[in-house]
């Protein structure tokens, strides 16, 4: 009689194997309960190792280069130490002393302690503009003497001068209208002078570049308005 028992038993071990390997084609973990435990302990670690380790610092960009500044044109610069002062029409500028000048477009206006006003035209045809030229008007007493007078005939006026006998010079302060006028006004003052109220100083006109433009020798006059 054949025994059919390890047939049996064989068969019921395969479908025990078949068994518990079936949850495996519907998705359950093939591996062991420690394989599972190992692979779980794994990933925990590392996000845990994701978490704690900190990020790298950004790198930080190197900064913009500053562009250079434009060179400015020569033309747009002024130019420095401009030897004639720009005055408003009718603008009283104090001349020192007690005197003050102001120009309108009809010439030279000035008053002293006095405020005695003065007036010179350069409109009335009494000097000539279409040359180089300046004029001389003094008054003073025995603490000094203030001269004035207007320079006409160019646009490059850039210094006056009165000189006496001895060579001693006195440079003028010269004003004029906007605009580069062909004509302006210069005023000085000066030590006291004997008999002639200053008109013995002689004055010269100069342009910009040191060019003699005109010059009025000295007279003498009697101390007071010339």
């Amino acid at each position: 009689m054949k025994k059919h028992w390890p047939a049996v038993v064989g068969g019921v071990a395969v479908v025990a194997a078949v068994a518990i390997a079936a949850p495996s084609a519907v998705g359950a973990p093939t591996g062991t309960r420690a394989e599972t435990g190992t692979r779980a302990a794994s990933t925990a670690a590392a996000t845990a190792s994701a978490v704690v380790r900190p990020a790298a610092p950004a790198a930080t960009p190197a900064p913009a280069a500053t562009p250079a500044p434009a060179a400015t044109p020569a033309a747009a610069v002024a130019p420095a130490g401009d030897p004639v002062r720009t005055v408003r029409p009718g603008q009283r500028v104090d001349a020192g002393r007690g005197f003050t000048v102001w120009l309108t477009r009809e010439g030279k206006h000035w008053t002293g302690p006095d405020g005695y006003e003065n007036f010179r035209s350069v409109v009335d045809g009494n000097i000539d503009r279409s040359e180089p030229g300046v004029s001389h008007q003094s008054e003073g007493d025995a603490t000094g003497v203030f001269h004035s007078g207007v320079y006409y005939g160019t646009r490059k006026a850039g210094r006056v001068e009165l000189s006496d006998a001895e060579g001693h010079r006195t440079v003028a302060t010269l004003v004029a209208l906007p605009g580069r006028p062909d004509w302006g006004v210069w005023y000085a003052h000066t030590g006291p002078s004997a008999g002639n109220g200053g008109g013995g100083l002689g004055v010269t006109l100069y342009d910009r570049g040191g060019r003699l433009l005109a010059e009025l020798p000295g007279f003498d006059v009697p101390t007071g308005r010339g």
